[in-house]
Formats: C-alpha cells, structure tokens, sequence
C-alpha cells in the first residue's frame, strides 16, 4: 500500500482583495506547514495557487499516516514515591492521574542516579485525512487578515465569504468541514467560460484540470508570467514597448483568472498633458499598461488586460476606450484649471494645512525648510535666495487640484507647473528631487536645491516629529521616521557631503519655538541615527563592531565616519592588524584599571628598558607622519602606518613591566601607552573590532 500521496486544499471564495492576494497565498502555505510539522506529516513540496476566487495548496508527497508515536514520561523517584507503610505518596499518584492510569500501571526505570517511577505507552498514528480539516482551519485563523467577515448566518470568519471547498489525498475525497462549509472532490472553473462544478479525479489533476476545461489558471507565478509574455508580444507585434510596473503587474495578475491582452488607443491630443498624469491614470484608475516608442515617448496607446475570451474583442477593446476617455478629460480639465495660475498663488492655501497639529502647518513647516535650507547654502556651494524661493514652492503643488486626485504625483506636478512658470532649472527639478530618495537604493538628488530641500525637510521632520515624543516605536513609524533618517545618512555619506550632523540637528531645533520641543531632542534624533547607520553599513556589508569601533570615537560627520569605515574594513585585512587590536584592547585594560595618570610628557630619561624607547622613538616619529594624514583624512595610509608598530608593542608587551615598582618609571610608562593608545584612536577605537 503507497503510504504518500499528494494532498489537495482549495478554499473557493467571493473575490479576494487583489493587492494582499499574492501574501494571503504564501502566508497560507506557510502556515499548513506548520500544521504538517506539528503534526508530524513528512511532506516533498507545498505548491501554492491563488486567483481573485480560490486559495489553494498542492501538497506532494504526503505521508498519508501520521507515525506511531512512543510516550516516555518519568515520575518521582521511587524512593519519594511511597510513604513508610508502603502506600503511594500524593505526588506518585498525581503522577498517574497525569498519565490517564492506575497507579499500578506505571513501571520503573533504573538509572545511574537511582530509580524512578515511568510511564511508557504507543500512541497509534492517525490517518491524515481525518486530520486536513482542521489543520486547514488552523492554518487559515493564522492569515494576516486585518479585518475577517462573516456571510449568512454563519458563525465563521474570513477575508472573502466562502462558496466552495475541496480537499483530496490521491484520488480519494476527504470529508469534513472547513469554515461550516462540506467539503467535496470538486471545483469550479471560470466564473463566464464554465461556472459548473469540475470533479476531480486525483489531486495532482488539480491545475491541469483547471487549466484545460475551467479557463482558470491557477498558479500565481504562472499567470504573471502569462500576463508579461502577453503584453510584450503585443506591443511588439505594434511596433510599440511596453511598461510594465511591477505592483501593477501583481495586481492585475490578481484580479484574472484567464488573462488575455488587448490594445487599444485614446485621443493623440490627450498627449499634451505631463506624460506621468496618463500613466498615473492609466495605471492606478484602470489597471492598464502605458507604452511608449521605445524611447520612452509615450504613445496614445494602452493595454488592457481582460478575463475573458470574447467573441466580439472589438466591443471589449471600445469598452476599454470609452471608459478612460473621462478619467483624461478630468485630469485635462485639472491640469489646465491649475496652470491658470502661478505655483506661487498657491502658498496661501498651505497656511490651512495642517502638517502635525502640535508643530503647526505645512506652511510653516516650509518657513522652517527655508530657515535650514539658507543655512545649508553655503556649505552646498548654492544661492541662499535660491532655496529659500524654492522652499517656498517646494509643498504649493499639494494644494493643486491635479495633486489632489493624483496624490503620487507630488513633486511631479510641481516642476511641471513651475516649468510653465519659468523658473531657475535647479528650482524646477528640486520640486520633484526634494522627495528623493523615496525607497532603499533609489537615486538621490542631482542638484545643490534638491539636496538642500531634501535634507532640510527630513531633518526639520525629525527634530520636530522626536521633539514632541512621538518617536517610533516597534513596528509603528506613522511618520516615516526611519525612512528619513536613511534617507539624511544617504545624502550625507553618497552625495558626499562633509557637514557636521549633529550641527544640522541643532540648527533645525532652534528653527522652532523656544520650549515647543523637548530639550533632549538632538541628542534623542541624533542617538536614532546611529541606530539606523549600523543597519546601513549592515546592508552594504560592512562588520558590526567595525562600525561600532567608528561610532565609538564620537564623531558627527557621517561623511567622515564613512571614510573612516572604508579605511578600518582595509586595516582589518592587514596582517598586523589582530596584534595591534589586541594591543589596543590591553592598553584599555591597563589604563582603565588605573586611576591619576601624570598626563605630561614622557621622560627619556626613564625610558630604562630597550623596547621602551624604541616604542617612544617610533610614536613619536609617527605622530609627525600621521598628522598630514588626518588633516588630509587619508586614513587607509594612516592605519597602514600604524601597522608598522606591531613589533615594536609586541616587543614592549614582551619584554617590559609597566607597573614597574618605581612610582615614576611606572608613569611614565603608563604616559607612553596614553600616547600610543592616542594613535591608535586616531582612526577608530580598534580595540572594538572582535575577529580579524
């Protein structure tokens, strides 16, 4: 008899949320494999699949059995198991009850430490398919379903009502109930080409079946490659390239069950509009793919993606056409309502817009980026005049009515609108570069302005957002604080830019109220930073405690400390660099333990031991070599010096006594090593750095 078979849960339901559909699925796998792991089910792969209609998991190879299991369990010792007339004590018959048995049912074990009372029984394994429906149910109370419904009179909870469900092991139903609802050995196909039951077979007939007679398919991974293929060919075969987003290409890909493309085309003078308000619109109202030339020129072309086949695609095609035609008239009627004025006419509006209730409104959140931004100037080569006019602009298109419907073209629409204004070409891009970057490993700002807005937003944001104690806290982060922080540390380290951060903190807190913000704020935002750089530099590969040796000698300019990082991850490759690590460990040690240390000079006249004054001659022709290289910040050269003392202190380690008997000999010596523990901090505090 085979004992592995393959397993079949599909949960039919109404249409599911398309945008978590993607998730709901692998959550959902993820979950019956912990139910099969828990119940002790060996298994070969899980195969998920999810359309807007079903959840289903194609399990292959199952055990069809759960294994005999052998309880072993072990009581009191014998000897606290029985009272002196022989009668068992309380706690030997607790033990019992514990074990569902007469105390004359327990046995002994005998050990090294004495005996015990035990219990050993065989607990028979049970047949899977009694098991799958409550696994199942198991497995979907664990979905992370913000919000659960329920349909009819049914006491059961889900994302979506539950129509239908289907469970098999082989070629054999399984009965029960999932969700109030019996399950049988069938399921439904497409909800037009066939809406009828389809019995199934055998399990592994699953996504054939359904793909051959139902016009579903069933598999995520698949349609979406479906759906890619479709478009490309499409447009190809039109001469034309198409866009494909990949969130968009998710959802839609969960919005179909039988997906087939379509082109179809909308009015040329539509074209004259920003080409982002189409694909915006395009995109995010209607789920369709925008193409362009191959050149990136949009075209007055789209493609559609329906879920059926028709037999009339032209009626479908118009259908598509006509229904877009309003979205572009409105965004035609914004986009020309909004260039009836300047972008400047706008700012009044910010003064009614409320960017946090205790820190005020945008408008004079922008007085505040302005206030940064002229600081900034300077130090970014830029006008000051020039950024404080751009942060003046930099937030009117928020009030714009085109902003309003689209809200992701912000910034977008600004350097649109103050193009047509003509404004400075800095000015214009900053509009839209402000915003930069918005995602991990996305580009940064190109310009002077840009930079200084981007920066003196996000910085104005924390100082104020840290200032009043909203900082975040575990997964909560309403604010996007941590996304700013990266974002400021980004700037700062890859544009590069050598600015002090925690000035720039300082600047931005006193740009608000005198008592409006706590009086920790810089020390808390900055603090928070240097959270957030270590999982930067973690990202990028660099070891931990070689940031932390960095950070440790607390300096504020990230710019620095990254060229400090660079030059501490090449010291580490160096063969000299575990002893002088070491070294440096040990001189903490030392000079931590004592207390009073003379900081004066070193006495050459006390240098009595050999290795000593070698040491001495070599700090002190070293600290002439190195002090260019700080000025210069040539730190790789300047550890690659350093290294050239590593038998010069193996040698003082070695041969010297610093806590010599003689109260100067051990000062001076005890000076000597402040001085080389002063070398080797010049750089990092090496003695951080755990493996070399």
């Amino acid at each position: 008899m085979d004992t592995h078979a393959d397993l079949l849960i599909e949960i039919g339901t109404e249409e599911l949320p398309p945008k978590s559909l993607s998730s709901l699925s692998q959550a959902f796998a993820e979950q019956f494999q912990l139910q099969l792991e828990s119940q002790r089910i060996a298994f070969s792969t899980i195969e998920p699949f999810a359309t807007p209609r079903r959840l289903a998991l194609l399990v292959r190879g199952t055990q069809t059995r759960q294994p005999d299991q052998i309880i072993e369990r072990r009581g009191p010792a014998v000897q606290a198991a029985f009272t002196a007339d022989g009668q068992p004590t309380p706690a030997a018959l607790g033990f019992a009850r514990s074990c569902g048995v007469e105390f004359s049912k327990l046995g002994r074990e005998e050990t090294g430490k004495g005996a015990w009372l035990s219990y050993h029984s065989a607990c028979p394994g049970m047949e899977i398919a009694q098991l799958v429906p409550a696994m199942t149910e198991a497995a979907l109370a664990a979905l992370p379903i913000p919000k659960r419904m329920r349909w009819g009179d049914r006491e059961a909870q889900f994302v979506r009502p539950v129509q239908w469900i289907c469970l098999m092991l082989g070629d054999q139903p399984i009965t029960g109930t999932v969700l109030g609802i019996a399950a049988t050995p069938s399921t439904r196909g497409h909800r037009f080409h066939h809406p009828d039951p389809i019995a199934l077979y055998s399990a592994s007939d699953y996504p054939e079946v359904l793909r051959a007679t139902g016009y579903v398919e069933a598999s995520f991974a698949r349609r979406r490659d479906l759906i890619c293929e479709q478009v490309e060919a499409l447009a190809q075969a039109h001469g034309l390239h198409v866009q494909i987003d990949s969130d968009l290409l998710d959802e839609v890909t969960a919005l179909v069950e039988w997906p087939q493309a379509l082109l179809c085309r909308f009015d040329i003078g539509y074209l004259e509009m920003p080409p982002e308000v189409l694909i915006e619109t395009m995109q995010s109202h209607q789920k369709y793919f925008p193409v362009d030339d191959g050149n990136g020129v949009l075209q007055a072309s789209f493609i559609a993606i329906t879920n059926l086949v028709s037999r009339d695609p032209e009626l479908i095609r118009a259908g598509n056409e006509r229904v877009i035609r309003p979205r572009f008239a409105d965004a035609a009627f914004f986009w020309s309502n909004d260039l009836k004025q300047p972008l400047s006419a706008f700012a009044g509006r910010l003064e009614t817009v409320v960017f946090q209730d205790r820190l005020g409104t945008i408008a004079e959140k922008s007085r505040r980026v302005a206030r940064l931004g002229r600081t900034l100037a300077p130090l970014l080569g830029a006008d000051p005049q020039l950024i404080k006019h751009a942060a003046h602009l930099a937030k009117c298109d928020l009030v714009t009515s085109m902003v309003f419907e689209f809200p992701h073209l912000q910034g977008i629409m600004g350097r649109y609108y103050a193009q047509h204004d003509k404004e400075d070409p800095d000015l214009c891009a900053a509009m839209q570069e402000q915003y930069l970057p918005r995602f991990a490993g996305d580009r940064l700002p190109s310009n002077s302005c840009g930079i200084a807005l981007a920066l003196a937003d996000r910085i104005d944001t924390l100082v104020g957002i840290f200032g009043i104690g909203l900082r975040p806290t575990g997964a909560r982060d309403p604010y996007g604080l941590r996304r700013a922080s990266i974002a400021v540390l980004r700037l700062l380290i890859e544009t590069p830019l050598d600015l002090d951060l925690s000035e720039l903190l300082q600047t931005a807190y006193e740009g608000y109220a005198p008592g409006m913000l706590t009086e920790d704020t810089v020390a808390a935002v900055f603090a928070y930073m240097l959270e957030r750089l270590q999982g930067y530099y973690s990202d990028r590969g660099i070891a931990g405690d070689t940031v932390e040796a960095v950070i440790q000698t607390g300096l504020t300019n990230p710019w620095d400390m990254d060229q400090r990082m660079a030059a501490v991850t090449a010291f580490r490759r160096l063969p000299a660099a575990t002893s002088l690590a070491a070294a440096n460990k040990r001189i903490r040690n030392i000079l931590n333990k004592v207390d009073g240390i003379d900081t004066g000079r070193i006495d050459p006249a006390l240098l009595t031991e050999p290795a000593e004054a070698r040491l001495a001659a070599r700090i002190g022709e070293l600290s002439e070599r190195l002090d260019p290289l700080v000025k210069q910040r040539d730190y790789i050269n300047l550890l690659d010096a350093l290294s050239d003392l590593k038998e010069d202190v193996d040698a003082f380690f070695t041969e010297v006594m610093v806590m010599s008997d003689d109260l100067r000999v051990r000062h001076n010596r005890l000076r000597l090593l402040q001085s080389l523990a002063g070398l080797l901090m010049l750089v990092a505090d090496l003695s951080r750095l755990q493996s070399l």
